[in-house]
């Protein structure tokens, strides 16, 4: 079976800095594409950002770029989102998600099969 554990959310103030770790079991990581989703309650998941299988290939949603930073370590099944200069308006539950091959072209949500529980990110002003 697949599993999709995301860990490292938190309160934080405006500016401050998380980072967020996701840990896949049951995937051959290293063939699959990641990436980190975002969502609040009655409004509908939005996509952070993405990274191929290598690690060689990342997107991210204008309005996370320059302040996140996709990585992953396919040593240890590991995904990672840096997120700094962070805003009350990140203030969301992240999602790790695995595509369903190697590469994406985006963020789209059917391009992902697998998707952990969600760590809540909260960032005060």
């Amino acid at each position: 079976q697949v599993q999709v554990v995301e860990s490292g959310g938190g309160e934080v103030q405006e500016g401050g800095s998380l980072r967020l770790s996701c840990t896949a079991s049951g995937l051959t990581f290293d063939v699959h594409a990641m990436g980190w989703f975002r969502q609040n309650p009655g409004k509908e998941r939005q996509g952070v950002a993405c990274i191929s299988w290598s690690g060689s290939g990342v997107y991210y949603s204008d309005s996370m770029r320059g302040r996140f930073t996709i990585s992953r370590d396919n040593d240890k099944n590991t995904l990672y989102l840096q997120m700094n200069g962070l805003k009350p308006e990140d203030t969301a539950i992240y999602y790790c998600a695995g595509g369903k091959g190697p590469v994406v072209t985006g963020l789209r949500l059917a391009d992902y099969d697998y998707w952990g529980q969600g760590t809540q990110v909260t960032v005060s002003s």
